[in-house]
């Protein structure tokens, strides 16, 4: 009888999330350095699956680095080891749905979240040398013009003000003497996508003014920290505020992660971007 070693895991059925949206924004939130190691690492992801990544090479011990799925190391002149088992990550899936009750035959879509343990870091393969891709730069004037942003004079009087926002009429004001003006424009970004008419939920109207707060500063700290900008200690500092006892709800962590990537996307036009 031939005794085989066993090949690496490729199971695609529906695996269970390694953690929670809540549990991974924590963690960055308490953990100086999380979002940078996790960017540099796993950059062409989105920032949710950079730190379910990062999670489980910590769990396992596994060196962070590159990831891909099975077919896609072949293609690269590597191959997964045997025995070692997928990193699951988040991907989106569009289904179609028909309304039996309407008179029309037509199909609405909706996208769902599913969980599939299908990619390898560089660490469980052997072969050809790897070659590094540099993370992209981000442009503030790109990253406005592409989610269609006005920059407006800054007017208010009180100094201590770093920023406001418009969302509805998709306009933010930066203080001309903001200490981190980077950082703050990714706060008020955020502002635009998430508490706007246009928002990327439809139960926007219904939060409090401290998870809105919470939610823009951090996006601001997800971006100012894995792009190596100032400004992430106090991300930490006014997001601990504003939160008080509460927690991070888990829709509202999942919502953070959105917008941090449709704003790094945006500034980054010729970024490629995985799962």
């Amino acid at each position: 009888m031939l005794h085989r070693q066993p090949r690496a895991s490729l199971t695609t059925q529906r695996a269970t999330p390694p953690a929670s949206w809540e549990t991974l924004l924590v963690d960055a939130v308490q953990t100086p350095g999380r979002m940078l190691d996790a960017y540099h690492a796993f950059h062409s992801y989105s920032f949710g699956n950079q730190l379910l990544a990062m999670f489980q090479c910590r769990a396992r011990g596994v060196q962070p680095g590159p990831l891909a799925t099975y077919p896609g190391w072949q293609a690269k002149g590597r191959h997964v080891r045997r025995g070692e088992r997928a990193i699951t990550l988040c991907r989106p899936i569009t289904i179609r749905q028909h309304d039996s009750d309407t008179e029309d035959d037509a199909d609405d879509t909706r996208t769902i979240f599913v969980y599939r343990p299908q990619w390898f870091v560089a660490a469980q393969t052997d072969g050809a040398p790897l070659t590094y891709d540099t993370p992209p730069t981000w442009d503030r004037t790109t990253a406005l013009a592409t989610l269609n942003v006005r920059e407006i004079p800054f007017t208010l009087l009180d100094g201590n003000a770093q920023g406001y926002a418009y969302p509805d009429r998709r306009e933010i004001a930066l203080n001309p003497v903001a200490a981190m003006p980077v950082k703050t424009t990714f706060h008020e970004l955020a502002h635009v996508l998430l508490h706007g008419s246009e928002s990327l939920a439809d139960d926007h109207a219904d939060l409090p003014r401290n998870l809105e707060e919470v939610e823009a500063e951090a996006v601001a700290l997800i971006l100012t920290e894995s792009l190596g900008l100032p400004g992430s200690d106090y991300c930490r500092g006014y997001i601990q505020n504003w939160l008080a006892a509460d927690r991070i709800p888990e829709a509202n962590a999942r919502r953070i992660f959105s917008a941090a990537d449709k704003i790094l996307r945006a500034g980054t036009p010729g970024a490629q971007k995985g799962a």
